[in-house]
């Protein structure tokens, strides 16, 4: 059964006084939902046509940047392996030099 104490706290809370307490969070959190795009955001949800195009092309440009970023970092990795077998260090040369020898094979040089 509810207390007397608790009715009362509950009634208290919900007196003409706190309403404009109240209307002043009501509006800070509209204009925070406004900041934030929420309206553009839910009808970008709601459009599932348009989610899959902006999802799909975004994963072309993310792969074609990984593929390009790959093929600068192998490039750059065997232009430092070519120099390292003029180097022609004792224990990493032969590997390295065998290494080069059949990325070369693999590409046709």
């Amino acid at each position: 059964m509810p207390n007397s104490e608790d009715q009362e706290k509950k009634t208290e809370s919900t007196k003409p006084a706190d309403w404009p307490l109240f209307k002043n969070q009501v509006t800070e959190l509209a204009q925070v939902l406004e900041k934030m795009n929420l309206s553009e955001y839910i009808s970008y949800l709601n459009n599932p046509r348009r989610m899959l195009l902006i999802n799909f092309a975004s994963g072309l440009v993310r792969g074609l940047g990984i593929a390009i970023g790959a093929s600068i970092l192998a490039g750059i990795a065997l232009i430092v392996l070519r120099r390292l077998v003029f180097l022609n260090l004792p224990v990493i040369g032969g590997f390295i030099a065998e290494l080069v020898k059949v990325v070369n094979a693999h590409n046709g040089y």
